[in-house]
């Protein structure tokens, strides 16, 4: 018999909205349903996406908008092909910070390329497949500054407000576009009220 496959889930958000302290708890959630579970992310994920992660948050490093969202792309390809899908074919259930719609917020909200442009790399890169859940924390740019810590901040995170408000913007375009998909979490919440919100979601995925 083939095993059943797993399903893909990602969480998505501007910097500081909280979504990685959730990565490992979502995990542990699902393992208490009896799944197979693991944590991933992007850009990254593997060998050659860790190399390329580097690249893209170097914050001494400059580039064109087009290399990096060919470069996101690229990274997230190979993520994909290596971890993802076998990961998924083989039951389990994958838990990812970040995917495709982080490129739609950053290299187009942010940096203003075409979403049409966007739309042909996603179609390259992914075909059909996307997650079955995406879980998008929501915070307003001024509370998800405060929560970053500024000694370490990357080459995103260094970027002004008004860059982060076009990258709330695009998010918020594609949880009106994907609203099947696309679960809107109010991250001004406290922890508590998030991660009960986020456990009812799951229940209902699970």
């Amino acid at each position: 018999m083939h095993k059943k496959r797993g399903k893909f889930i990602t969480l998505e958000g501007i910097d500081g909205a909280g979504k990685s302290t959730q990565l490992e708890r979502i995990a542990a959630f699902l393992r208490t349903k009896g799944l197979s579970a693991m944590v991933t992310r992007e850009p990254g994920g593997t060998p050659l996406g860790e190399q390329l992660r580097t690249l893209l948050l170097d914050k001494t490093s400059a580039m064109h908008p087009e290399t990096e969202a060919l470069l996101m792309f690229a990274a997230r390809r190979e993520h994909l092909d290596r971890v993802i899908m076998p990961a998924l074919n083989q039951g389990k259930w994958v838990v990812s910070d970040r995917f495709t719609d982080a490129s739609f917020a950053y290299q187009g909200g942010g940096r203003g390329l075409a979403f049409e442009k966007l739309e042909t790399l996603e179609q390259w890169t992914l075909g059909a497949t996307q997650p079955d859940l995406t879980l998008y924390f929501d915070v307003s740019v001024e509370l998800g500054q405060q929560r970053i810590n500024r000694l370490t901040v990357d080459r995103f995170e260094q970027e002004r407000d008004d860059f982060f408000q076009r990258v709330r913007a695009a998010y918020l375009i594609r949880v009106e576009q994907f609203p099947q998909r696309i679960h809107c979490i109010d991250a001004s919440q406290s922890l508590t009220e998030v991660q009960l919100e986020v456990d009812r979601v799951l229940e209902q995925l699970t």
